[in-house]
Formats: C-alpha cells, structure tokens, sequence
C-alpha cells in the first residue's frame, strides 16, 4: 500500500475538521477531549454492535469518558 492510499485511509478513519470556535487554549483543548470522546464512543458502539463488548460494559466505558470529558471542561474553566 502506498503512502497516499494510507493518508487517505487515515483521512476517512480520522477526519479532522477545522475547529470554528474560539482560538482561546482552553477552548482548543476541550474541542480536542470532545472529539477523542467522540472517536472512542464511535469505537465502543462499534464493538458491542460486534459482540466483543457487553452492553453494560460499554455503558460503563461511555459513563467513564463522559466524566473524564466532564473533569476536562471543568479544568479548561478554571484557566479563564
């Protein structure tokens, strides 16, 4: 496989879109929690859609996220 079809699976894989908020570092940084979050539910519907997770282990996996996502804006909101 070249390196270009490995971009462009990447590409489709990882899409990236340019953030429109505000360019404060705080900002930045929860923008960035929020997709990792939303990247990792993806990947944990993905597997319990599959049968390799549980439904109730991957409820825990989202509400531990959720709250990792929460702690995040929490400390982005003391740095303004």
């Amino acid at each position: 496989m070249s390196n270009s079809d490995q971009e462009r699976i990447n590409s489709f894989i990882y899409p990236q879109v340019p953030y429109l908020g505000s360019s404060k570092t705080e900002d930045l940084a929860f923008h960035a929690n929020l997709q990792e979050f939303s990247q990792r539910v993806s990947y944990l519907c993905g597997l319990e859609s599959g049968g390799k997770l549980s439904s109730e282990q991957a409820y825990e996996q989202v509400q531990c996220l959720w709250q990792q996502l929460k702690q995040s804006k929490q400390r982005n909101s003391y740095l303004k």
